[in-house]
């Protein structure tokens, strides 16, 4: 998995830097920096706005005696959105609008849930040590 984590941590940067230089040949420069900055703004705000309708909802499961794990990954799909929208870039905003944007968020929760549920069925652990 960490492989993985490696390999789009070096490659998608390269391929986002690649569209932005294949865009700016048909827009300007300050058009591109204008976009980057917009999707960011937009993003923080429906980051926000998702993130406090989440945890809202995950208040009243809870004072109803309910577990929130659909909620928990919700949590995880607007926490990745935001970051993406932070990140400069066209792919990466199209990646963080769809997990904030709850209709898109379903297929994400799936494929969570079904990463989630092998790593249970492999006993499969991550430990975190404080040094």
């Amino acid at each position: 998995m960490f492989r993985w984590l490696f390999l789009l941590l070096i490659t998608v940067p390269l391929i986002e830097l690649a569209i932005i230089v294949w865009a700016s040949t048909y827009i300007s420069g300050w058009s591109i920096i204008g976009m980057i900055i917009l999707t960011g703004f937009i993003g923080a705000t429906l980051a926000k706005q998702q993130g406090i309708e989440a945890l809202r909802r995950a208040q009243i499961s809870m004072q109803n005696g309910d577990l929130p794990s659909d909620l928990f990954i919700d949590g995880i799909c607007i926490l990745i959105g935001g970051i993406a929208l932070l990140m400069p870039g066209f792919l990466t905003d199209l990646f963080g609008f769809a997990l904030l944007i709850p209709l898109s968020r379903r297929l994400f929760k799936s494929w969570l849930k079904a990463i989630f549920q092998n790593m249970i069925n492999k006993n499969h652990r991550i430990i975190y040590r404080r040094f």
